[in-house]
């Protein structure tokens, strides 16, 4: 019988060893072996250890070169690692770390072979990140000692490391893991078990939706992917995140992720499925979303989906001046950017006074800018005089272009759209920035709707690249076209998507952020972990709560029931936690408290 491990002194987990020397593998005996710790890499053929002290001594001579290790450093840590295709040479170890394919097949051998072979107060990690921990430590003779040790790819790079502890896992195994995490230089966030844990829990259910909106050819591969790195900051996109993780992978998480929760937003797109099934798993087979210049390259090659340049197109109409209703935020830094590309821009507002104040906002944006050096103070001069403000949309007769940016209210924008209708010269492009309400609803308050058309700006316009470019049914190829050619002109990203509930980033954002969430509600993980948790093992540049509460609790709130309202999905329903701090006035940043508290200013 295993000794209790409370009755136990804990190792100090000198010894490790890894079991499954795949890329992942090999990645944690690098991390452990520069830490200092003995390292016994086990895999089943010679082949496999071969590849990995290859990739060993390959990682850590470009450690070398770049500063990282000193070749005394190098020496020592290759020194630490011994490699075997036996699992008996786990004998001596303080913790084993199995890294084996996700089966629960295949890690429960390994485990029930470790139960023989290790001492009795050895602990078993598993780097699972889609199987449940405690499945894998009911069927060892010791499952007081098993536990998830989650690193992300690549090991040595990525920071976070999930602490998965089961409701069999002894406290002091999770201690002694933990503190080794830190030792490594990691930051480890514990958590309980669930399919995906923290990270690959939110990130998988996002990936899957981006997936299932490229299989229904709602935007292309290159727009999806554009739009959530301009519009959120995001390392990659996310078709190209599959192909790097591989799709057969991110298929057995969901699948394992949709068996635990039965919510449809974690149910696998059935592309995922056909491609797995074809072999086209992503960068490690040359070919999935995108096309690679060989197995295991990043370097994408044009393939048949790839956008042709030039080509047909379809002329736009010209446009000189350019004018833009609203008074606010994001009405003042879309008549900025207009008028730095010097456009001719009318800024109208309900009265003078509120057009004069948001032509302020602009000075005061293009002053900073010239402090910063960005702009020399004759261009920010030059900016603010194409800029006309005025409190009548009669001044709108003459421009080519008018762009309304007032409050995200449906009736609010129709009745604009119906006076733009009657005010706007024949030919001029109507173009509405909501980020939640259908465009075409704006369209059909005019006698013009071929001539309206979404321009979904990002906050704030000056620095943010994207813009969404919203087609109804009823928009001419022409307006779509002067669209794409002003972006061009105004040096925005333009990506295409159709006039349906928060297009491509709000429909992919905010069910992931409702998503987080959920998790809070449920006591799975706190905050400041699960911000931790996407900002380290994501890469994203916030984590989902200091998002929430810059763009405002109630915005979010107000977008997921439009999104909940149009698709229909149980999924997407607000979470009852959000609505209640919205009912409580706490909206973030800009009232003092959100999901944290803020000093007030």
């Amino acid at each position: 019988m295993a000794t209790p491990l409370s009755d136990t002194p804990l190792s100090p987990l000198r010894t490790v060893a890894v079991v499954g020397l795949g890329t992942m593998g090999t990645g944690i005996a690098e991390v452990l072996a520069r830490a200092g710790r003995d390292v016994v890499g086990i895999d089943v053929g010679e082949a496999q250890t071969a590849r990995a002290v290859a990739a060993l001594e390959a990682a850590t001579a470009r450690a070398v070169a770049r500063g990282r290790l000193t070749e005394r450093e190098r020496a020592d840590a290759l020194g630490r690692v011994r490699v075997s295709t036996d699992l008996r040479a786990a004998a001596d170890a303080d913790l084993v770390i199995e890294v084996a394919p996700e089966s629960y097949e295949t890690k429960q051998q390994i485990i029930r072979e470790l139960d023989g072979i290790v001492r009795p107060e050895t602990i078993l990690a598993t780097g699972t990140n889609a199987l449940s921990v405690t499945r894998l430590a009911a069927d060892s003779a010791r499952p007081e000692r098993v536990l998830g040790m989650h690193f992300f790819n690549p090991a040595p790079a990525m920071r976070l490391v999930e602490i998965v502890s089961s409701v069999l896992t002894a406290p002091a195994a999770v201690t002694a893991v933990t503190n080794l995490a830190l030792d490594l230089g990691k930051e480890p966030v514990a958590v309980g078990d669930r399919p995906g844990f923290v990270a690959d829990g939110l990130l998988f259910g996002y990936l899957n939706q981006a997936a299932a909106m490229y299989e229904a050819k709602y935007a292309s591969r290159e727009d999806i992917d554009a739009a959530m790195r301009l519009g959120c900051g995001l390392p990659m996109g996310p078709l190209a995140l599959l192909d790097l993780i591989g799709i057969d992978t991110a298929r057995t998480v969901l699948e394992a992720m949709y068996a635990a929760s039965h919510d449809r937003l974690h149910a696998p797109a059935p592309v995922l499925r056909q491609l797995s099934e074809a072999g086209l798993t992503g960068r490690k087979a040359g070919r999935g979303f995108y096309t690679y210049e060989a197995p295991g390259s990043p370097a994408v090659v044009p393939d048949a989906l790839t956008p042709r340049a030039g080509g047909p197109q379809v002329p736009g109409r010209p446009v000189r001046s350019v004018g833009v209703a609203g008074s606010g935020t994001m009405a003042s830094g879309i008549a900025e950017v207009f008028a730095k590309s010097g456009y001719e821009v009318v800024l109208a507002a309900r009265s003078a006074e509120k057009a004069e104040a948001a032509k302020a906002r602009v000075g005061a944006s293009l002053a900073r800018s010239v402090d910063r050096g960005r702009l020399t103070a004759e261009a920010a001069a030059q900016t603010l005089e194409r800029i006309r403000p005025t409190g009548t949309y009669d001044d709108f007769a003459d421009v080519d272009l008018a762009v309304e940016a007032v409050a995200e209210d449906l009736e609010v924008k129709r009745q604009l759209f119906a006076a733009l209708d009657k005010v706007c010269r024949p030919g001029a492009v109507l173009a509405t920035t909501t980020s939640s309400l259908p465009v075409v609803a704006c369209a059909r308050a005019t006698t013009r709707p071929q001539d309206v058309i979404g321009m979904h700006f990002f906050n704030p316009a000056p620095a943010m690249k994207l813009v969404e470019v919203v087609r109804t049914v009823l928009t001419a190829d022409e307006v779509h076209a002067t669209v794409r050619e002003v972006c061009a002109k105004i040096r925005k990203h333009p990506v295409d998507c159709g006039d349906r509930a928060g297009f491509i980033v709000n429909a992919l954002l905010f069910p992931y952020l409702n998503n987080a969430v959920k998790m809070v509600q449920e006591h799975y993980a706190s905050l400041d972990d699960i911000d931790a948790a996407m900002k380290l093992g994501g890469g994203y540049p916030m984590g989902p709560f200091e998002l929430l509460d810059v763009v405002g609790l109630d915005v979010s709130l107000a977008i997921e029931k439009v999104l909940h309202r149009e698709f229909r999905d149980p999924g997407l329903a607000p979470a009852p936690l959000l609505e209640h701090l919205v009912a409580a006035g706490c909206l973030g940043r800009k009232t003092g408290r959100g999901f944290r508290e803020y000093a007030k200013r």
